[in-house]
């Protein structure tokens, strides 16, 4: 068992993680946002408002630890993140690993071989990410919709090759709701124990069956994308996750809720003008990104009004990461 994390901060011990919220971000860059000259980082600015919603969040709703799987190539900023954690007093985890091809995977490192990328997340890990010094805590892997394509078959190669040399577990996303049991194929072939894998965002697909198969194979799930209403209804996901605790695998479920406090530039999508209206209506109140609170305030309850119990919150938010971390086995 694994009795140590890596944070931006250092090492701890896995028993000081505490509640965590498995699958949030602090800022996110897609590739090219650098060179819109109307896109701008007031990095002091920022960095106060992350402080204030993790303070919040430690204060108010007990988390004492947030992972930011930040793909490589989506802006991850780790100096940014230890400065956000040593301010706010939560430990920060931050990741290793690349996002998908449609969105991702620089060509740079599409032409390198599964054991060169291998080798960038064992040092990321073991040495640290560039000249900081700062390790990576977990790997991030990511595939696309509808199938998972070739090229990211190489780097979820690569992801299991280096989670096998250095032991530490593997945080997917998944698009549009489907790959999960796909992945957990490649990850059994590439010698991954599936407890080691967090298959995230399942709840984005509505079909309880689906839900199934992932936690059939062992791993954990993810409905880590909780509050994204353009994608689900709160309510469908409250619905399956309730149904999951239900049936008994509460102790595999992780929840978060995929948010973001900044945003360099424009969405990777095109924003209607009514939506941007309304973003700009909610940003001086600090109400926009969305606060990392929902969860704890209009999402639990909805799943206490299904039966969910406090006990089974605190068995989703405290021991499954802290059990995910320390490489323990799942209960029978």
């Amino acid at each position: 068992m694994a009795t140590m994390v890596n944070t931006v901060t250092g090492p701890i011990p896995v028993g000081a993680l505490g509640r965590t919220l498995m699958h949030e971000h602090l800022f996110i860059a897609f590739a090219g946002a650098e060179y819109d000259p109307l896109a701008v980082l007031d990095r002091p600015a920022f960095i106060a408002e992350a402080v204030t919603r993790l303070v919040e969040l430690r204060e108010v709703h007990g988390v004492r630890s947030f992972v930011d799987p930040c793909p490589i190539e989506l802006g991850r900023d780790v100096t940014m993140m230890k400065e956000i954690s040593e301010k706010s007093g939560v430990h920060v985890v931050c990741t290793t690993g690349f996002y998908f091809e449609e969105l991702g995977l620089p060509p740079y490192w599409r032409a390198r071989t599964v054991d060169e990328i291998a080798e960038l997340y064992v040092r990321e890990i073991t040495q640290g990410i560039g000249s900081t010094g700062i390790k990576a805590g977990a790997i991030k892997v990511a595939t696309g919709a509808p199938d998972i394509t070739e090229l990211e078959k190489k780097f979820l190669a690569a992801a299991c090759l280096a989670q096998r040399a250095t032991g530490v577990p593997i945080i997917t996303h998944t698009q549009d709701g489907v790959g999960g049991p796909e992945q957990q194929r490649l990850f059994a072939d590439g010698g991954v124990g599936a407890h080691r894998c967090l298959i995230g965002h399942c709840c984005g697909n509505a079909d309880p069956a689906y839900h199934r198969r992932v936690v059939d194979g062992g791993s954990y799930i993810g409905f880590d994308r909780i509050g994204i209403l353009r994608l689900m209804p709160d309510e469908t996901r409250a619905d399956n996750l309730a149904k999951l605790v239900r049936d008994g695998f509460a102790k595999q479920v992780m929840m978060s809720q995929d948010r973001h406090c900044g945003w360099l530039g424009k969405y990777q999508r095109q924003v209607g003008a009514a939506e941007q209206a309304e973003m700009d209506r909610l940003r001086p109140l600090g109400k926009w990104p969305p606060p990392y609170s929902y969860m704890f305030t209009d999402f639990i309850p909805m799943l206490h009004a299904r039966g969910v119990t406090q006990a089974d919150i605190a068995l989703m938010l405290d021991e499954n990461p802290r059990r995910f971390f320390a490489a323990e086995t799942l209960p029978g």
